[in-house]
């Protein structure tokens, strides 16, 4: 049985046969004609947003109720749901593995997941999940935010260590569909030096190489003494030309070619996990605020596990580019990309 001909227990409909009615059901919702033919079997692999329309074509009125939200909609915790981003928290009530949901739309649910995520690394975020929530869906909620067609819509997922979404390109100029968080606790909540069995941490192994390559000036510029707030992930203002961004750390500026292409490589590694799409989007808007020679590197003496020089705590900043790690007493990485620092958020 291949992948996309799975079975959906609930309906015995195989996952084509389930999204081909899905989807008629989504055009008769909007006026369209519903077909539901031979044709829709061969159809081409969804993307994570069209997964999102056909989840939300399938809610029942008192689903919507609970998971559905206005574009910019004010949660009266969380603030404006649709930038908003923690380490730990529900966008909405329903738990994803609860029954509140129907077996079709958890694996709907887990499809978008999958679409936003590369192949090569769902088994890694399993691990991450089952070691931090008991496995996908548990304590994790969803929301859409918007409505699909209109050019204003959101898929959020949320839970513990994981905040995930996708837009379309609904919100402007931002990469991810707006900010977005991962982390690992991979056995116990303080982390040993070298965090065995956390699957983000060769993110800062990859890091530390680029320090390893730094002379000695180089280190007490890249060098700061205590971590910023690790949630502060909103831009810090437009750079005005020429000048480099208020935050600490070496300007990237000051590398040398060899530092400046381990840099990029450590910028491939932080995108891997993640689709295609939302690689490209990040090196466009990265690109827009001056590239990588924009940004600067920070390693922080703060949170140095086992005092042994291998900085679990590191930030990659730029105008508008935003990826810190702290990875002390475990891994959280808090996530913003945007072509202009103009874009808002309230973390």
């Amino acid at each position: 049985m291949t992948r996309s001909d799975t079975v959906f227990p609930a309906a015995g409909l195989s996952r084509r046969q389930f999204l081909a009615r899905s989807a008629a059901v989504a055009g008769g919702l909007a006026g369209a004609p519903a077909v539901v033919g031979q044709a829709a079997e061969h159809a081409p692999v969804e993307s994570a947003e069209t997964l999102a329309g056909i989840l939300h074509a399938s809610l029942s009125p008192q689903q919507r109720r609970q998971i559905c939200f206005p574009w910019d909609y004010v949660h009266p915790k969380h603030g404006l749901l649709r930038t908003r981003i923690a380490n730990n928290w529900q966008a909405s009530e329903p738990d994803v593995a609860s029954d509140f949901f129907t077996a079709d739309q958890q694996r709907l649910i887990r499809d978008i997941f999958e679409q936003l995520t590369q192949p090569e690394w769902h088994a890694r975020f399993d691990k991450q999940l089952e070691d931090d929530a008991g496995g996908f869906g548990h304590s994790q909620s969803v929301a859409l935010i918007g409505e699909p067609g209109s050019g204003r819509f959101q898929f959020l997922l949320t839970g513990r260590h994981m905040t995930l979404r996708c837009d379309g390109d609904a919100a402007a100029h931002v990469a991810f569909g707006g900010p977005i968080f991962y982390g690992h606790d991979a056995g116990g909540f303080n982390e040993e030096p070298g965090h065995p069995g956390n699957v983000f941490w060769p993110q800062a192994v990859a890091a530390n190489r680029v320090f390893a390559m730094l002379d000695g000036r180089q280190r007490n510029l890249a060098l700061v003494a205590q971590m910023p707030r690790e949630n502060a992930i909103a831009f810090r203002g437009v750079r005005p030309a020429g000048k480099g961004i208020d935050a600490p750390g070496i300007p990237v500026s000051e590398f040398t070619a060899d530092q400046r292409a381990e840099l990029e490589a450590v910028l491939a590694i932080l995108l891997e996990p993640f689709r295609t799409a939302d690689r490209n989007e990040t090196r466009t808007c990265l690109a827009a605020q001056g590239g990588l020679e924009a940004c600067r590197l920070a390693f922080y003496r703060q949170g140095d596990l086992g005092n042994d020089g291998v900085w679990d705590n590191w930030r990659l900043e730029g105008p508008s580019f935003v990826w810190h790690f702290r990875g002390a007493p475990h891994v959280h990485v808090w996530v913003n990309v945007a072509d202009s620092a103009t874009v808002p958020t309230n973390a």
